[in-house]
């Protein structure tokens, strides 16, 4: 989801600031009350009206030894989950090293 513009944010804050209510402005700009309550907020206890940089999750395990298994997976695509984590010497759970290899977008044999 894309933050909102620094234009509706100063819109926003404008028709505050000239008083008009919360439920009001929010309808005006269909955004949120609960959004332009923290705006109103944010911009009280710290001055910031800019859109906050994206967060993002924790960086999987297997991130760093992408190339690894996707050579693994191209020499040996008939061996199963069990065989590839042995290969490769990562300690990886064997659910982690099948979520790697599906976001990879790789396929292996399905039974042992």
């Amino acid at each position: 989801m894309k933050a909102y513009s620094d234009d509706l944010r100063e819109r926003v804050l404008a028709d505050g600031d000239a008083g008009m209510p919360t439920a009001e402005v929010a309808a005006k700009y269909r955004v949120s009350a609960s959004w332009v309550r923290r705006l109103k907020q944010r911009r009280r206890e710290t001055g910031e009206t800019a859109p906050r940089t994206q967060r993002r999750g924790v960086t999987p395990k297997w991130a760093e030894h992408v190339e690894a298994i996707r050579a693994s997976v191209r020499e040996a695509p008939d061996a199963t989950l069990e065989e590839h984590r042995r290969r490769l010497g990562l300690d990886l759970g064997v659910s982690t090293l099948w979520r790697a290899i599906k976001v990879l977008g790789l396929t292996l044999k399905k039974k042992p």
